[in-house]
């Protein structure tokens, strides 16, 4: 248990330093794009603490600049993702009828084909860039969100204080928004904090294929794929923003389980007891 707590908290450290140093990298003084010939792929030193990359340029100052692209493309493709997903399943669920079984059609359309496979396609159809990325990643997410939302919306309205708002005569927008939404809000919220790590993932595995984020914006799925040209000479081109992608998705999968279990009631009835 203490072990838990242990990499709990330290997935919570991190994303914390994660987010400070993606909303802040428009004020550091980086420069992600100066080109130094004279410094390729040259190791960590005391001058650059990360090395250079193969053009020369400060593998640290790209680092911190992809944490920005990975943090905004994450924040927004989960947001996407969860308020369309949420209205669309709650609204399936609570009418029933064809206009649920044209909505789990719909699901199990988009359920039928890989969800990155799917962004791919879609990538490959659009001209590639952060926008593209966002759009088509959110056309692949909210699938999972709509799933969820049906599951528990089915659940919730036969609930007895669902019954008597509807009873005293309660239109179906307020008692969805007022008396379904909020018990929907526990399990949506760890969705997203996996959602979160998922779509890290998707962005960095676009960029590597080169459908994502464009040079000379900084992607840390770019800096793997450059740097596997030069793995024996310069390992650290790949090292440091694998690494990087390794500990941001551990830690927000960690703070996602550690939420599940806290948000549990019967797993913290146990614990307690």
């Amino acid at each position: 248990m203490r072990f838990k707590s242990a990499t709990f908290l330290s997935s919570i450290i991190f994303l914390i330093l994660w987010f400070s140093v993606a909303l802040i990298s428009d004020w550091l003084p980086l420069t992600p794009n100066n080109v130094q010939l004279a410094h390729i792929l040259q190791p960590p030193s005391a001058e650059a603490w990360l090395g250079y990359d193969d053009l020369g340029r400060p593998l640290l100052d790209r680092l911190v600049k992809g944490a920005h692209t990975s943090l905004l493309v994450a924040l927004l493709v989960v947001l996407i993702s969860l308020s369309v997903g949420t209205l669309i399943g709650m609204i399936s669920a609570w009418f029933g009828g064809w206009v649920d079984l044209i909505i789990v059609r719909v699901i199990d359309i988009f359920l039928a084909f890989p969800g990155i496979l799917l962004a791919i396609a879609l990538s490959g159809l659009l001209a590639p860039g952060i926008n593209n990325v966002v759009f088509a990643l959110s056309i692949v997410g909210w699938v999972g969100f709509a799933r969820l939302a049906r599951a528990q919306t089915l659940s919730l309205k036969h609930r007895e204080h669902v019954l008597a708002a509807q009873a005293l005569g309660a239109s179906s927008p307020r008692i969805l928004c007022h008396h379904v939404l909020p018990l929907l809000t526990a399990p949506l919220v760890i969705e997203a904090t996996f959602g979160i790590a998922s779509v890290v993932i998707a962005e960095a595995g676009l960029s590597f294929l080169g459908l994502g984020v464009q040079p000379p914006t900084a992607s840390w799925g770019s800096m793997i794929r450059d740097g596997t040209n030069y793995m024996l000479v310069a390992p650290h081109t790949v090292l440091v923003p694998s690494t990087a992608l390794l500990l941001v998705v551990l830690s927000v999968n960690l703070l996602g389980d550690g939420l599940r279990d806290y948000l549990d009631v019967k797993t913290r009835q146990c614990r307690e007891s």
